[in-house]
């Protein structure tokens, strides 16, 4: 996406998706601080001082991959929504961690689930991934493509973390949420985005090898190159300046302020970036909703499980701004709308 022009105008008049319901999946095995302690040189106060974190889920079991929580949530939400499977027409699925390179996770997830008549693909845009899918399918829905779209954001972080290096392994867990996306019969839903990118972030968050450069070699697994590495101080420099001048964009462009905000949503990084972004907004407590205490960073998935964890005090019509950031670089800011 473009800066906004001169005029100030809108990037993107997506008024028309919302979601219909929403479900998780969450392991049942909680990695603990203390649990970390007997594996690292580490404690449980430095780990929550500088993440905010207390535990995270982990995905244990054989051959279990990203499509296995993703299934499991999509199950969950077929059922709650009473929606037939075959009603389907589309199914993205935003992951960092794909079962395999090919085929797409998404493509897995709707067999698992007998989704028959759809089409889908993953989109992998870091921990951005919620963001730049929920936009895509918006214009899907807005342009009459996609009609009953299912969207899942999974992520099996534990299976590229390297448990030996304590700046990376405290943040990140694994968890699944789905999403059933359509038109709205209203004037809720995504109302405005702002959407970027920077490739200068592939020098400070990546995963270096297993891709077409580097392909797995005895020499990559031995240089655990095939594990998270970021520089922690550059990335919480760009994604605070990142996340707050986005988050302004869509403000102005939308006429918000503090006072007609009901809830900021920020991608569950570590708490002293979340901190940072609500004092660089002026954000009041009981609008900032986070549970990355409980559950870590889960990249992508981690704004939609602040949605599906705070569903029931959301009302319709609640203006709610989500805000994120990821490798690539990668960020953005959605307007939504609760809509159910």
């Amino acid at each position: 996406m473009h800066l906004p022009n001169s005029n100030n105008e809108k990037i993107c008049e997506m008024r028309n998706a919302v979601i219909k319901g929403i479900e998780a999946y969450l392991p049942e095995y909680v990695l603990t601080n203390q649990e970390l302690t007997t594996m690292m040189d580490t404690s449980d106060e430095w780990i929550t001082t500088r993440t905010g974190i207390k535990e995270r889920r982990i995905l244990k079991g054989e051959a279990l991959g990203t499509s296995y929580m993703g299934a499991k949530a999509v199950e969950k939400l077929l059922q709650s929504t009473g929606t037939n499977p075959e009603e389907i027409d589309t199914v993205i699925c935003a992951t960092v961690t794909p079962d395999m390179p090919f085929p797409a996770t998404a493509n897995i997830i709707s067999d698992k689930c007998h989704i028959l008549n759809a089409w889908g693909y993953d989109i992998n845009a870091g921990c951005s991934g919620f963001i730049f899918s929920f936009a895509t399918i918006a214009s899907m829905i807005k342009a009459g493509t996609a009609r009953k779209v299912v969207l899942v954001c999974g992520e099996k972080m534990s299976s590229i973390v390297d448990y030996g290096d304590r700046t990376t392994a405290p943040l990140f867990g694994d968890a699944a949420v789905a999403m059933l996306i359509e038109a709205s019969d209203d004037d809720n839903g995504l109302i405005d985005c702002d959407m970027h990118v920077d490739g200068v972030g592939r020098r400070f968050l990546y995963q270096k090898a297993g891709g077409s450069k580097y392909p797995a070699t005895m020499e990559t697994v031995a240089e655990h190159a095939h594990y998270i590495f970021q520089e922690g101080r550059t990335v919480f420099r760009y994604a605070v300046t990142n996340m707050g001048n986005t988050t302004q964009t869509v403000m102005s462009r939308n006429g918000l302020t503090m006072d007609n905000v009901d809830f900021f949503i920020p991608h569950q990084a570590n708490i002293r970036i979340i901190q940072a972004i609500q004092q660089q907004l002026n954000l009041p407590d009981e609008k900032l909703l986070i549970n990355i205490d409980r559950f870590g960073n889960t990249a992508g998935t981690s704004i939609p499980l602040v949605l599906w964890d705070y569903k029931e005090r959301f009302r319709k019509g609640d203006n709610i701004l989500m805000s994120a950031f990821g490798a690539g670089f990668t960020w953005g800011t959605l307007y939504y709308k609760w809509g159910i």
